[in-house]
């Protein structure tokens, strides 16, 4: 039953990860739903879901959050009529850029507007509105590695800054092999792989890299990819795909794209006393130690990239969604909220935690159901 059941759930992301461009899906009731009842635009479903507004809604953004995004759109769609819910997954910086310009409801994000950006957005929010950052999901970015003949490696912020820099360019460097002792670590090129679209993924990474081993990393973080060499792939599909494919390679990109595909991931040494595994767990404990930065309505987190706390994963993300406080359009606002507030809820919360994402700390999604339920 277990292998079953652990089959079933690769299966699911998988598919999930098939889907390329835009997933459609149309909300429709069902027939055998005896909880539902008319009324006033609004219905609520046995599952707990109410269903508001109808129409079209568009967001697009972080493909790290797609699988999130492809369970979410299913789980609403099973329990609401008139909406169709329309995500592309085309990486945060894109994302942001297309909610700006007023083309979708709400965008997705793995790092939280610049300054720059919500200035920007007060001209498209009315009312003088602005834009405004609500986490909705956690998890690991994993470090995912093909190298023939090991199955268990262990590097450190140092190490990867200089994989990811070209300044270590092969498996059996002796920086590697201090690391893993009694590892036959093969003489063979490293082939490393980053984002060549603007990504939330990419901007968490590098922010690990600049606070974790900061003489070693010696770039800014950003969306924008600036180490030196290495070879570009477009989302996260992209780079865990050419890992799964390239013999010697490595890149980083969120867990369940590397559960999905069978591939192995780095343990990090943070200088706790063991090295710490790629986990949803591992990964709750260290954005447990996140504060917010934000103010107001605004719940933009400061994540502990450097904690060497025991069994805390650094490398994480927090996929924000991105809306007005108050000025969001009239025709999208109501199936906004509704689809916000059920992706906010218990529920959607931890519906996810198979997929290979964290559940936002209790506090936290105490306050970004506030900040949803007051959206204008």
């Amino acid at each position: 039953m277990k292998l079953q059941r652990n089959n079933r759930l690769r299966a699911i992301a998988a598919g999930a990860l098939a889907v390329s461009g835009a997933l459609v899906l149309t909300a429709c009731g069902s027939d055998n739903n005896s909880g539902s009842s008319g009324g006033d635009g609004g219905t609520k479903a046995a599952s707990n879901i109410k269903c508001d507004g109808k129409g079209q809604l568009l967001a697009s953004g972080s493909s790290a959050q797609k699988n999130a995004m492809d369970l979410w759109v299913k789980n609403f769609g099973a329990a609401c009529k008139d909406v169709k819910i329309n995500y592309k997954a085309t990486g945060s910086g894109a994302g942001i850029q297309e909610w700006l310009q007023g083309k979708t409801a709400f965008a997705g994000s793995d790092s939280a507007l610049k300054p720059e950006e919500v200035a920007s957005s007060k001209k498209m929010c009315t009312g003088g509105g602005q834009g405004i950052n609500l986490p909705m999901v956690g998890g690991p970015i994993a470090v995912g590695f093909n190298v023939p003949g090991v199955d268990k490696l262990t590097l450190d912020a140092k190490t990867l800054a200089e994989i990811f820099d070209s300044k270590i360019t092969n498996w059996n460097d002796d920086a590697i092999k201090k690391l893993n002792k009694g590892v036959n670590l093969p003489n063979l090129k490293i082939q490393a792989f980053h984002r060549s679209d603007d990504s939330g993924t990419t901007d968490n990474f590098t922010k690990y890299l600049k606070a974790a081993a900061p003489s070693a990393w010696p770039h800014e973080p950003g969306k924008a990819w600036e180490g030196k060499g290495g070879q570009a792939a477009d989302g996260s599909a992209g780079v865990s795909s050419q890992v799964k494919q390239v013999s010697g390679s490595i890149s980083y990109f969120e867990l369940s794209y590397a559960t999905a595909s069978s591939i192995k991931t780095v343990d990090l040494n943070t200088g706790a006393a063991a090295p710490v595994q790629a986990t949803v767990d591992n990964a709750s404990k260290a954005i447990s130690e996140a504060k917010v930065k934000g103010t107001g309505k605004d719940l933009a987190l400061d994540l502990a990239y450097d904690t060497k706390a025991e069994g805390a994963y650094p490398i994480t993300l927090v996929t924000y969604e991105i809306a007005c406080d108050k000025g969001n359009k009239s025709d999208t606002l109501a199936a906004t909220k509704s689809f916000l507030t059920y992706v906010s809820s218990e529920d959607g919360q931890t519906s996810l935690k198979e997929l290979g994402y964290a559940p936002l700390p209790a506090e936290i999604a105490t306050k970004v159901r506030e900040s949803v339920s007051s959206l204008s």
